[in-house]
Formats: structure tokens, C-alpha cells, sequence
């Protein structure tokens, strides 16, 4: 697994390239620090009208940054001259709902009727966290985000509906607060938590088993927080089964040329 110990204090752009070389294969917490990460979801034009809507719907875990031309795989508004095919550490292809492959570069699946999403990423505010003094134990640990699908159901949208998915933080009750009021100003990065503590009682049976992403440590006086996440769209096209589709790989975002200020307060 590619390492990126020393992109964390690079652009967007160096991150990006880095992904083209194929030098970055591994999760991009902390990489660029204060350039705004993107998931990434790649449907074929006639499933896109009913994606925008799913996102459009519920702008909590799928907060629409970038939307490109059909065939197009540069994300223009927020990554002139990038390449979505290339500029990720590594994709997840999917077909009919299954998980067939999970490469480094998806140029040889591209087709002319390809619609790409970039969609707003928690990773984005960890940059403000860290200034606030709110420990990221995600990064701490050098691991990926632990991600969870709970029991709460997204607004359905023609072909596309699921359950949300959450990413999570072990915070103290202090350090909750001053993450809620910090992460607040990024509504575009998934904003405010969505809920502290009891994991249960959101369907999450077992907080040492993610679905996604690696397990972190909880230590004594912490809670876990958890914030919607942007994988919730890889489990509506689980649940939807389009004919075709690529993503992210979870925690491998793509990283943008937006900084985090840049999504604050929209």
C-alpha cells in the first residue's frame, strides 16, 4: 500500500498526481490538510437523473460539489486538469450491485455515458478539528475512518434508497461540543454530527466491527461521535444494482483544489 506520510502537508494537486503515479494507493486522511476531499460516484447517464435526487434529497451525507458532462472525466469546478479515472488512490467497480474489482486506475472502464459525482467528505473539516485542539484519533492511529451502516433509512429517490452510513470519532463530551460548533461551518463536508454516543440505537451492534474503514481505539471519558458519511451512496447503489458503477474506495477520497475554507457557511 502506497504511503502518504509525506503528502500531508501538499495540495490537492500533489495528491492527485501522486494517485496518477500510482506512488498513493492508501487512504487520504490527513493527507493535504486543508484541501477539501471528495467521494466519488460514477453512474451511467440514464441512472444519473435519479442520483441527483437521491443527493438532492439528503444533503447531509451527499452534499453535491462537482457533477460532470457525460464522458467527461475531469472535474472541472473543483479540479481543473484532473483525471477521475486516475487521481484516486483506489476505486471500488461495481456491477449490478456486486463488487467485482477494486483498482488503482479505472481508465479501461471508462465509456462515453459515464456521469461523475463529487460529493462532500468529513475528511475536509479534521484540518479545523485539529486547530480546535479536538483530536482525530483516525489520523492519531495512522488507520482509515470507522464506518457504520445504521438503521436510519435515506429519503428514496426513483431507483436509489438505503440506510445512512456514519463515520466515527471518540471524543470527550467537552471536545463533542467544540467538534459541533467547529464543524458546523462545513454543511458542504457533511456538517454537525448526526449522534453522540449509544451506538445501538442507531443499529450498530458492534463498535469494534466497522463495516468500512479500520476500528480505533475508544479510550476512558470518550464517547463515540458519529457524522454522515459519504459511503451512504456506495449502499443505495448496493441496494439499487445499476448495471454499472464505480466508486471511491472507502477513505480513499479524491482530493480537490478547494480548501476548507472555501465550504464554510455554504
Amino acid at each position: 500500500m502506497g504511503s502518504g506520510s509525506d503528502l500531508r502537508n501538499a495540495t490537492g494537486a500533489q495528491v492527485r498526481s501522486a494517485c496518477r503515479s500510482g506512488t498513493l494507493t492508501g487512504p487520504t486522511p490527513g493527507l493535504a490538510l486543508g484541501f477539501v476531499h471528495a467521494n466519488l460516484v460514477i453512474l451511467p447517464r440514464d441512472w444519473a437523473f435519479d442520483f441527483l435526487l437521491f443527493c438532492q434529497r439528503n444533503p447531509k451525507p451527499c452534499p453535491v460539489l462537482d457533477v460532470t458532462e457525460p464522458g467527461d472525466p475531469e472535474a472541472k469546478l473543483v479540479a481543473p486538469g484532473s483525471d477521475l479515472r486516475t487521481d484516486l488512490p483506489a476505486y471500488r467497480v461495481w456491477k449490478n450491485g456486486e463488487l467485482v474489482e477494486e483498482p488503482t486506475d479505472v481508465t479501461r472502464h471508462w465509456r462515453d455515458d459515464l456521469v461523475s459525482f463529487a460529493i462532500g467528505c468529513s475528511f475536509t473539516f479534521e484540518n479545523a478539528l485539529l486547530d480546535a485542539g479536538v483530536p482525530v484519533r483516525h489520523i492519531e492511529q495512522n488507520v482509515n475512518v470507522p464506518m457504520y451502516r445504521t438503521n436510519i433509512p435515506c429519503k428514496p429517490a426513483g431507483r436509489f434508497s438505503g440506510p445512512l452510513v456514519v463515520s466515527m470519532r471518540p471524543l470527550t463530551p467537552s471536545q463533542a461540543v467544540k467538534a459541533t460548533q467547529v464543524c458546523s461551518r462545513f454543511p458542504r463536508a457533511h456538517g454537525a454530527p448526526v449522534h453522540f454516543g449509544a451506538p445501538a440505537a442507531i443499529g450498530i451492534q458492534n463498535i469494534d466491527k466497522p463495516d468500512f474503514g479500520d476500528a480505533v481505539e475508544i479510550r476512558a471519558g470518550e464517547v463515540p461521535v458519529f457524522w454522515a458519511c459519504g459511503v451512504t451512496p456506495q449502499a443505495a447503489v448496493m441496494q439499487a444494482k445499476p448495471p454499472f458503477a464505480v466508486t471511491h474506495k472507502p477513505g480513499h477520497m479524491f482530493l480537490t483544489d478547494l480548501k476548507d475554507t472555501d465550504l464554510e457557511g455554504e
